[in-house]
């Protein structure tokens, strides 16, 4: 028999099996508990960030978003990171066109792709967050609801309690 490791091969976290909340039973898939200290959580996140499904930053597919995660000179470890490229790599010596695999025009499609994106339907942007259990149809529904990223923040705020409450 098979033993699946108890220990994310990234980072060394323990990988667990959860439990399935509906079903009370354990998932067939173990998962790193890393969380955010997890390097190839984060490479896995961004690469959803930037898919398809979600932003679809053209020019930023997988092999991309490895090459910025591990890179030191314009490194990308959160999708905020992604909307600060241009402006790093302005500031930086060592330019991304001159960097193997990138050339002029591919940068410049590349900062051109990523500048046609900082303005996103709602739904596209809470299902490329990629918050577990958070699908497309859900991310729409909640889009939906709540109309603009500041009212979904809101609702996800704590309610502050007045002075003499409690």
């Amino acid at each position: 028999p098979y033993a699946f490791p108890t220990l994310c091969p990234a980072c060394g976290s323990h990988a667990v099996r959860e439990v399935n909340a509906r079903s009370g039973k354990l998932d067939a898939v173990r998962r790193c508990t890393g969380g955010l200290i997890c390097p190839a959580q984060a490479v896995e996140r961004l690469k959803h960030f930037v898919g398809r499904d979600a932003l679809d930053i053209d020019g930023l597919g997988d092999r991309q978003i490895e090459f910025f995660h591990s890179d030191p000179d314009l490194p990308v470890h959160q999708p905020a990171d992604i909307f600060t490229l241009e402006a790093r790599d302005a500031a930086n010596l060592k330019k991304l066109k001159d960097k193997d695999g990138f050339g002029a025009l591919s940068v410049t499609n590349l900062f051109s792709a990523i500048a046609a994106r900082k303005q996103v339907a709602l739904n596209r942007l809470i299902y490329g967050l990629g918050i577990r259990h958070i699908g497309e149809t859900t991310a729409k529904l909640l889009a939906r609801h709540y109309g603009s990223f500041e009212a979904l923040q809101a609702a996800g705020l704590p309610i502050e309690e007045e002075p003499g409450d409690g």
